[in-house]
Formats: structure tokens, C-alpha cells, sequence
């Protein structure tokens, strides 16, 4: 298990619109452009092997601007195609509040990083006692069935309660906003909350009124 000791102050910032990574979660990616090849190769060669993925945000001039909050994924799978792109996997190790952005001569961003805020993120993984696991699969039926999306349900039954809401954070179709309102919920509880409020308002849009008590 890493300790804040051991993480960088300086990360290599991946930004990309609707990926979100939590701590101890998957995030399985595809690597191609030249220039996250390069922050691949050179996150290859550090000790901790850490990319920052980050949300991007439109300024009020159009111009492209960085979220405060991110997370950092520990590079933990990868495999090369002939056509030298990477397939690669980051777990998930603990969001950070971005302090300012690195100039350098790097083809892709950095930024220097602030972990203090999030230093339970490196410790076990969260429970959620109030979790009424039943109501919460009946609302997610009904979200699945408006969109027709298909899921191993066996597999959502089985899967432990961080594992299950960090998944379906990070999987479900929701706008780049409501990501980032996931990402920045400061617990397991009330990301679970913020969950169940977006998969409301998706219902009550889609004109089924559905209320989780």
C-alpha cells in the first residue's frame, strides 16, 4: 500500500472528457495519440508509475482549462498492438487538487499536485452502512431498461458495495459535470447519494418520476 510519502509532487496530467478514476478502481484505456505515447513511455520509467487523469472544462473564453480535482492511476496493465498503440489499465491510488500547472517541454501537461486533502484515499476501502442494496437495484433496472442497456446482473449483486458504486460512477453515461461531482464527493456515502440523485433525475427526465427512499 502506498503512502502519501511516496507519491509524487509533480504528475503527468491525462485530460479527458467523461473518464473518471477512483481510487482502487479499474480504468482500462487506449493509448494513441504521440503525445500520451510519450507520457506513457516516460511514466514507464518512474518509480511510481502515476498518471493524473483529470477532467477538462471550457473557460468563459472558450479556452481550455483544467479541473481542480483528479485522480491518480497507478499504471498496472499494458500490452503493445503492432501498430504501436498501448492498451493499457490504471488502479485507481487517490485524487488530488491540482496546484498549478509545470511549463515545460514535455509534449503532454503536468501539474504539481496537492494529496493532503485526500489522504484517506490510501487507506482500506470504504463501507457504507446505510446502503439499502435492494431499492438501489430496482432504480438501476429501471435506468437500464429506459436506455436498453444490457449488465451482468449476478455480477452487480455479488460485487462489494465501494466496488459496485465507484464502477457504476465511473461506467454509467452521465455528462462530464456530474463525473466530476462524483469524483469530488468527499465519501463513500454520499457518492452513493450523489449516484442515486443522478440516476433520479435521468428517470424523471426520461418522464418516470422514480424516487429512491
Amino acid at each position: 500500500m502506498m503512502k502519501q510519502t511516496d507519491l509524487p509532487d509533480t504528475l503527468a496530467i491525462f485530460p479527458l472528457p467523461g473518464a473518471l478514476l477512483l481510487p482502487r478502481a479499474r480504468l482500462p484505456l487506449h493509448i494513441f495519440e504521440p503525445r500520451y505515447l510519450a507520457m506513457l513511455e516516460d511514466c514507464m520509467k518512474t518509480p511510481h508509475r502515476l498518471i493524473g487523469m483529470i477532467q477538462p472544462r471550457e473557460g468563459p473564453n472558450g479556452e481550455k482549462r483544467l479541473s481542480a480535482i483528479g485522480c491518480a492511476g497507478r499504471l498496472t496493465a499494458f500490452s503493445e498492438t503492432e501498430d504501436h498503440r498501448y492498451m493499457i489499465t490504471l488502479t485507481g491510488i487517490s485524487r488530488f487538487r491540482l496546484r498549478a500547472e509545470v511549463e515545460g517541454f514535455t509534449p503532454y501537461r503536468r501539474a504539481h499536485i496537492d494529496w493532503q486533502p485526500f489522504a484517506r484515499d490510501l487507506g482500506r476501502e470504504e463501507s457504507d452502512k446505510d446502503f439499502d442494496r435492494e431499492p438501489f437495484l430496482a432504480l438501476l433496472a429501471r435506468y437500464f431498461a429506459t436506455r436498453d442497456l444490457g449488465t451482468d446482473w449476478s455480477g452487480i449483486k455479488a460485487a462489494d458495495t465501494e466496488l459496485l458504486i465507484n464502477s457504476l460512477s465511473m461506467l454509467l453515461p452521465f455528462a462530464p459535470e456530474d463525473k466530476q461531482a462524483l469524483l469530488e464527493a468527499p465519501s463513500l456515502v454520499t457518492r452513493r447519494e450523489t449516484l442515486v440523485t443522478l440516476l433520479e433525475i435521468a428517470l424523471h427526465s426520461d418522464g418516470r418520476d422514480e424516487t429512491l427512499q
